[in-house]
């Protein structure tokens, strides 16, 4: 801290200075000590990004949700060469988080239909098999399991992989080419180029098998898009693929064990929801508010023309970083937001982001924990750790907060 006022009223950062982002690695899912002062004082502070570049940081609620909503501020420009970020490498220019504008409603259309409320609600059967299959498997084998490497992992991939149509003994290797895609320094940028081509090419093969074979599955229906219907490029096809199968794979794998940590860390909060299995889409929703699921906070926006933001002018090409995790803690919006409250109500978080970015697959997400959450406490209704709980292994350099190994009993 430095400055004589910013000591005075609390603030960590003097006027000037734009310090290193991320200020320190993540505390298991602790909210970041400094996204309440600087909330309060400084709701927008210029910081220096890991790889190039200095940034506007938005903390209040109110400037994020403005910054995913309004389309001065663009994906486009904020992934172009040279722009300031957080990770050793770019997002493709044409995958659907980078695009913009008609090209990117065009691409949201393509998958949008997958994801539609019915087509998921469809989809519970499916989901209820698959959770049970795993618990089955992992009954049988007898306490303790571990709940990420036993349930979670093989439950997300399983689910997005049954979307797109990948085959079953392929599937593992997702979970190595996803760590890479998010990493921040758990991988060198030489080695995720290299994952990164791999499961390019691999999706790759997966399309030129369904020109061959045509199948029903996501990427069959993008082939028949692409080929019978000229809606998208060939490189779009293989980037949607991509972007559907990270995204749908590490929310779920991650969010399943940190929700039953803070659950676990909660007993009051659990022995509700243990006997009353209502509240659990609720508790979902709130659950997703109160979790910081990212060790960076939300894609960069840059600016395409002069905007006042939270009283800041961000001028023509200044990056703006949105922090969901601060807006989803802002006082403002959220009363006593550093409680969890499992019926609250309204609970307009931002743990899909919002505006034209906002997550595709949200609803998929939100039935796949709902799912999950009632089928453990239904069949394990004493389900608990099996470790101290500072004995938990946390990941390290990569864009999401979660475990390695999370140990349980029933």
């Amino acid at each position: 801290m430095t400055g004589p006022e910013a000591a005075v009223r609390g603030c960590p950062f003097g006027a000037g200075e734009a310090p290193a982002y991320p200020f320190h690695a993540p505390d298991r899912l602790e909210p970041d000590p400094y996204w309440e002062p600087l909330r309060r004082e400084r709701p927008l502070q210029r910081v220096t990004l890991p790889y190039g570049g200095e940034a506007w940081l938005a903390t209040r609620y109110q400037d994020v949700r403005a910054v995913f909503a309004d389309r001065r501020f663009s994906r486009q420009l904020a992934v172009a060469p040279g722009a300031p970020r957080f990770l050793p490498h770019q997002p493709p220019p044409d995958a659907v988080l980078s695009v913009e504008g008609p090209d990117h409603a065009r691409l949201r259309r393509l998958v949008g239909k997958v994801f539609t409320p019915r087509r998921v609600e469809d989809m519970r059967p499916l989901i209820q098999r698959t959770a049970d299959g795993l618990l089955d498997a992992m009954e049988e084998m007898g306490p303790p399991a571990d709940l990420v490497e036993d349930f979670s992992l093989p439950f997300a991939v399983s689910m997005i992989c049954e979307l797109l149509g990948v085959p079953p003994e392929d599937r593992k290797r997702f979970c190595v080419w996803s760590d890479a895609l998010l990493t921040t320094t758990a991988h060198t940028p030489a080695q995720v180029r290299d994952y990164m081509m791999q499961m390019h090419d691999y999706l790759g093969g997966l399309v030129a098998q369904r020109r061959v074979r045509p199948t029903a599955d996501l990427i069959g229906s993008l082939v028949t898009a692409r080929d019978e219907e000229d809606k998208l490029t060939e490189g779009e096809l293989v980037r949607l693929a991509e972007a559907i199968l990270i995204a749908g794979y590490e929310t779920s794998a991650s969010q399943i064990p940190n929700f039953l940590y803070v659950l676990f860390r909660h007993p009051q909060l659990l022995e509700r929801i243990r006997n009353d299995h209502d509240l659990i889409p609720d508790a979902v929703e709130e659950l997703l508010r109160f979790v910081p699921i990212g060790t960076v906070d939300g894609f960069p926006r840059t600016a395409t023309e002069d905007v006042e933001l939270g009283g800041v002018l961000v001028r023509a090409g200044e990056t703006v970083v949105p922090s969901m995790g601060a807006a989803n803690r802002d006082p403002e919006l959220f009363t006593d937001p550093d409680e969890l409250d499992l019926a609250r109500r309204p609970n307009p978080h931002l743990g899909f982001g919002a505006g034209p970015h906002h997550c595709l697959g949200a609803q998929l997400a939100r039935v796949e924990l709902q799912i999950t959450l009632t089928t453990l406490f239904r069949r394990y209704p004493r389900l608990r750790l099996a470790v101290p709980e500072e004995s938990l292994s946390w990941k390290e350099g990569l864009m999401v907060r979660g475990m390695h190994t999370m140990p349980v009993t029933w």
